[in-house]
């Protein structure tokens, strides 16, 4: 088994980088393979990373609702999905990154 966390450590994210991740992990409608493509970071890798920058109690809210949440992991998305967000996600989160 690989220490996921010292990977995590390793790609040396900047504060505006990591909030972002957390922000994506969140959000229902973003799969973990929406994470993978823009930060190359594996499930594993955001669960670590999430663990460790969030409160623990907060944390565990956070895995309750991702293993429930069918729209987190690709395989069992419904099949008419095909986007990473919302279309209206640019216009409400006032995300600086998703408006460039």
């Amino acid at each position: 088994m690989k220490p996921i966390i010292a990977i995590t450590e390793k790609n040396s994210f900047t504060d505006i980088q990591i909030d972002r991740i957390i922000e994506m992990a969140w959000e229902d409608r973003t799969p973990f393979d929406a994470i993978k493509f823009q930060f190359r970071l594996s499930e594993a890798e955001v669960k670590a990373l999430m663990k460790k920058e969030l409160k623990f109690s907060s944390y565990k809210l956070w895995r309750e609702r991702v293993e429930h949440c069918k729209t987190k992991h690709v395989a069992k998305r419904v099949e008419g999905i095909d986007r990473f967000k919302c279309n209206l996600q640019r216009a409400i989160s006032n995300n600086k990154i998703s408006k460039r």
